[in-house]
């Protein structure tokens, strides 16, 4: 186990938001579907769909279809319509001790914000909606201008006015790993069910925890 001690000093944690925050596996997989469907696909010929949690939609869509971006984005806005008109909030919980990590870090003056690949106008209004600890800035993609984790976390940096030895990442996805240190940030992953066996080793994650209560051991807190 590396030393983690410096984890918990740092003034300002980073969250991503799908998988991280929220099980919102099952609603992004269901309404995958159902735009997949509607747009032609054989989608049981498409096979394991989880590869569409953690990347920005459009890749998502062009690596599991082996399709060309205009495609994709086709894909991409049937999926948004779907999502915006289906999915409420109770089809994407809070993850179990995601409340309490939230509550605790604040009652310590850990400032918290979101840095997530969703695009940023839908997180904003799904975030808000989950009734959790208010975040200082809620950052995603935009389009254009936006279009990678670094960048969302970046902007987020920016944002909260803080240099790379303040803050932490915390993600579910290697994208998170990879985007966190593009912006010389140390991130822990966390294991929630969407990142396959050893992803998080394979990116070299600063630190790799199983759920939220080592979470906040790492940072320092009790649940």
């Amino acid at each position: 186990m590396p030393d983690t001690l410096h984890l918990s000093t740092r003034p300002v944690v980073l969250f991503d938001f799908d998988g991280t925050l929220a099980d919102t596996s099952p609603a992004i997989l269901r309404m995958a579907r159902m735009a997949l469907g509607n747009r032609g696909y054989d989608v049981d010929s498409l096979g394991d769909m989880t590869s569409l949690i953690g990347p920005p939609l459009y890749d998502g869509f062009m690596d599991l279809c082996h399709v060309d971006l205009d495609e994709a984005v086709a894909i991409t806005n049937e999926y948004r319509k779907l999502f915006n008109a289906e999915v409420k909030p109770e089809d994407y919980p809070p993850l179990p001790g995601v409340p309490e990590l939230l509550q605790a870090l604040v009652d310590r003056g850990t400032r918290i914000a979101i840095a997530t690949s969703r695009l940023e106008s839908m997180a904003i209004e799904m975030i808000n909606a989950l009734g959790l600890p208010p975040f200082e800035v809620i950052v995603g993609r935009l389009e254009p201008g936006r279009d990678t984790k670094a960048d969302c976390i970046r902007e987020a940096m920016r944002q909260l006015g803080v240099t790379c030895d303040e803050v932490v990442m915390v993600g579910d996805r290697k994208h998170d790993t990879e985007g966190a240190h593009a912006c010389g940030i140390p991130c822990i992953a966390v294991y929630t069910g969407t990142a396959k066996p050893g992803e998080h080793e394979e990116v070299g994650a600063d630190v790799i925890c199983h759920g939220m209560g080592e979470v906040a051991q790492v940072l320092g807190v009790s649940l």
